[in-house]
């Protein structure tokens, strides 16, 4: 259960009251990602919430916000999606006022110093050059590429060197200065708290955030033929691959039926995935599939990372498991398939901060929390029927993507096999 109150300058600010734990943790979220960028300011997003941490007036360096929290043995950190900027901080119950005047002090405070940016820049610059070195995640962005092609939901979070080169401190302050308001946000809490006291305090911290959005929006998406294939060719031991197919919306009422249809191919090691490309055909150590719900698209993803003779056999067994899906799925199967749904969700609700981010998550996305029992309700509504329904609507052969990075040499014969 959780308490809602908004502010008279729209900051929204929700609670849930765990009297079992010692620990409070509180998030907070702007509705702004990648997705909002223009080609120009591509990585923006991303780099404003880095330097959030690097200094305000009254912490003028990162390693003053940093010890604040962890002198009392919290944990501080902030992430930055396609579709949302989340600050968070966990905390013994009893230093809850401290984390909340850090992260008010980051969020409205923060100095944006031009010796910092220049430093941070360069910071980002390096985990772009990171990211690219490393085969999974590099494939992870090449997929994305042909899933939103031409379209920034498609782009890379950190941008890219030259985007993040030519972002200027004013751009930075005139882009926060759009989307880092009041009405753009919600704080949410969950600990040992009281939802009045959290509200009066809050109250008290950001009451006075001034309302003056300009209000960026971001460009719809809609579905395009464009290419199927991606590959990178580099002398690499293993071939890494996705193999992806558009999905569901976060306002799809089916996307908990998507969801589901996952836990089935490719959720642990019970999967279908799992026991027969890894248990009995010994094709790969990683394999695992994945769904992405976002505000007007979606997406099911398979990774695995295989040996590059191997590559073909793998692809071909994936798509024989996706043709499976269609197929009416035997009741035992599906029985186990919600119980795990259902049992991981309540175990991961055990922690403060994922009952602060289940909140919050939602409320900036959609302005609707669902609980946990109305999404345990609605799992155990699902039938056999309905998986294969939409298995069959979306697991569609013309639909498939498929990106590489390996020593790949046979590109046709990869393209052939894209087929359901």
């Amino acid at each position: 259960m959780y308490q809602k109150t908004t502010l008279d300058n729209g900051l929204r600010i929700i609670t849930a009251t765990m009297p079992h734990t010692r620990s409070v943790s509180i998030c907070i979220f702007i509705g702004v990602g990648s997705r909002y960028e223009t080609e120009a300011q591509a990585g923006i997003s991303h780099f404003i919430e880095h330097l959030l941490f690097k200094g305000t007036l009254k912490r003028p360096t990162s390693r003053e916000i940093s010890e604040t929290i962890e002198g009392v043995g919290g944990i501080l950190n902030g992430g930055t999606d396609k579709e949302l900027t989340v600050y968070w901080c966990k905390v013994a119950q009893s230093h809850f006022p401290l984390a909340l005047d850090v992260l008010v002090d980051m969020l409205v405070h923060s100095k944006f110093d031009p010796q910092d940016i220049e430093r941070e820049r360069q910071v980002i610059i390096e985990e772009i050059h990171m990211s690219k070195d490393s085969p999974i995640q590099r494939v992870d962005m090449l997929i994305d590429e042909l899933l939103w092609y031409n379209h920034p939901l498609g782009r890379d979070i950190a941008g890219s060197k030259e985007s993040v080169a030519a972002i200027t401190r004013d751009m930075m302050l005139d882009y926060r200065a759009g989307q880092y308001t009041p009405d753009n946000a919600v704080i949410t809490i969950a600990g040992d708290i009281q939802h009045q006291e959290v509200v009066t305090t809050v109250s008290q911290a950001l009451g006075n955030w001034d309302n003056r959005r300009s209000g960026f929006g971001y460009l719809a998406y809609e579905e395009q033929q464009t290419r199927r294939l991606l590959i990178e060719t580099r002398d690499t031991e293993q071939t890494h691959l996705c193999l992806a197919l558009p999905g569901l919306s976060l306002h799809h009422p089916k996307r908990f039926t998507l969801n589901l249809l996952n836990v089935i191919l490719g959720e642990g090691m019970s999967s279908r995935l799992f026991t027969e490309i890894r248990d009995k055909l010994g094709l790969a150590y990683s394999i695992y599939s994945y769904v992405s719900h976002f505000l007007d698209s979606g997406s099911a993803t398979v990774y695995a990372g295989v040996e590059p003779k191997n590559l073909p056999a793998t692809i071909t067994a994936i798509l024989e498991q996706l043709s499976r899906l269609k197929e009416v799925i035997p009741e035992s199967e599906l029985s186990k398939a919600k119980e795990l749904s259902k049992g991981r969700m309540l175990l991961r609700m055990e922690d403060s901060r994922t009952v602060a981010s289940w909140m919050g998550g939602q409320e900036i996305l959609t302005g609707r929390i669902l609980s946990v029992d109305q999404v345990t309700s609605i799992i155990d509504a699902i039938t056999a029927e309905e998986l294969k329904q939409l298995a069959q609507e979306l697991l569609v052969g013309s639909r498939l993507r498929l990106a590489v990075v390996g020593p790949v040499t046979n590109h046709e014969l990869l393209e052939t096999l894209l087929k359901l």
